[in-house]
């Protein structure tokens, strides 16, 4: 699914117009965005939360010349599902 789809489908859910809606989705992944850039955190109760996650430097392996390689430290966005969204997600797959 794009982010045309989710457009589509919650413009044809709300009776908003895809202008509309394309504003709103636009305005909460920009909210999202600016929140994680500020080390903050996004909970939507009963879907997930967003975060953002350290991940430390280290040394890895160059497979093809099978020498290391170095990864410096990172922060990374996350997203962690709420344990109703994962059981609602397993019970519809299964």
């Amino acid at each position: 699914m794009t982010k045309a789809d989710i457009i589509d489908q919650v413009s044809a859910g709300t009776g908003l117009t895809k202008l509309e809606t394309e504003a709103v989705v636009n305005g909460f992944i920009s909210v999202v965005k600016a929140e994680l850039m500020r080390g903050g955190r996004v909970d939507l109760r009963g879907f997930g939360s967003f975060s953002v996650q350290h991940r430390a430097a280290r040394t890895a392996r160059n497979p093809r010349k099978n020498v290391p390689v170095h990864v410096p430290a990172a922060h990374i966005p996350a997203f962690k599902p709420s344990k109703e969204f994962k059981k609602e997600v397993d019970d519809s797959v299964s």
